[in-house]
């Protein structure tokens, strides 16, 4: 091997090392955040009452949904960067062009992360969702859970998980040389990954923003869908069984209290 190709093989293994030390990172910071909240790992307030720490300000809560998109949302770009990495020589790219499409992307997320924590504020001086992100009735849980699913089945969201499904053809037709080209590949893509995937953030108001078991399956299911292998046989079976997860818990609590 000569030192270039040395050099090049040390700079990809750094990169890589870099990006799964800080996917890691922010799993371990929603970790932590989850215990000073003084929630157990389902979101819910380990002692009596409420948590400890209210997530009624913006700051906090921004922070804590820009945390929360890394350590989800980062694991679902790992094809579209290794598609990337393929075209380095086929297609002029460059690792400046790679952290570029990582840090477009990544822009986009935080902006959805402010956003969304806007969102929980509003829900939650409406009284419609607790200190913790939970809905406060079971009708806004099973709401969201029939609206997220219904979308798996709309147009909209076929063609955003079209572009995350297939990056190739996403970076075939919108090619951009260098770091700046990389960041603005990243955004666009980001953009359809939000219209494809901010359903499945939002559903966590319906089973606990901090609930460290939907996120890991909301994850897992990100990651799963955006594979060309299974990704297009996810999509509307999912959003069937949210359908008639919906109905379950809106029927619940008549069924109980029969």
């Amino acid at each position: 091997m000569n030192p270039d190709s040395a050099s090049a093989a040390a700079l990809r293994g750094a990169l890589w090392a870099g990006f799964f030390a800080a996917v890691l990172a922010a799993w371990w910071i929603l970790y932590g955040m989850t215990a000073q909240m003084g929630l157990d790992l389902l979101g819910r307030p380990a002692g009596a009452g409420m948590p400890a720490t209210p997530m009624d300000r913006f700051a906090p809560l921004f922070a804590m949904w820009a945390v929360m998109m890394a350590a989800m949302m980062l694991p679902s770009m790992v094809p579209a960067l290794r598609i990337y990495e393929d075209l380095i020589v086929s297609a002029g790219g460059s690792r400046g062009g790679w952290l570029g499409l990582l840090a477009g992307y990544a822009a986009v997320w935080v902006a959805f992360a402010a956003a969304i924590a806007a969102a929980q504020l509003s829900l939650l001086s409406a009284g419609l969702v607790d200190s913790a992100g939970l809905a406060s009735y079971h009708g806004l849980s099973a709401g969201l859970l029939v609206a997220v699913g219904a979308y798996q089945f709309s147009r909209v969201k076929e063609i955003c998980h079209g572009a995350c499904h297939d990056p190739m053809a996403w970076f075939l037709g919108r090619w951009r040389p260098g770091a700046a080209g990389g960041a603005r590949m990243g955004a666009g893509l980001g953009v359809y990954c939000v219209g494809c995937c901010w359903g499945v953030m939002a559903l966590g108001f319906a089973g606990g923003v901090m609930n460290m078991l939907w996120m890991g399956l909301a994850t897992l299911f990100m990651v799963l869908e955006k594979l060309p292998q299974i990704g297009r046989r996810l999509t509307r079976p999912a959003g069937a069984l949210l359908i008639a997860g919906g109905f379950a818990v809106l029927a619940w609590p008549l069924v109980a209290g029969g």
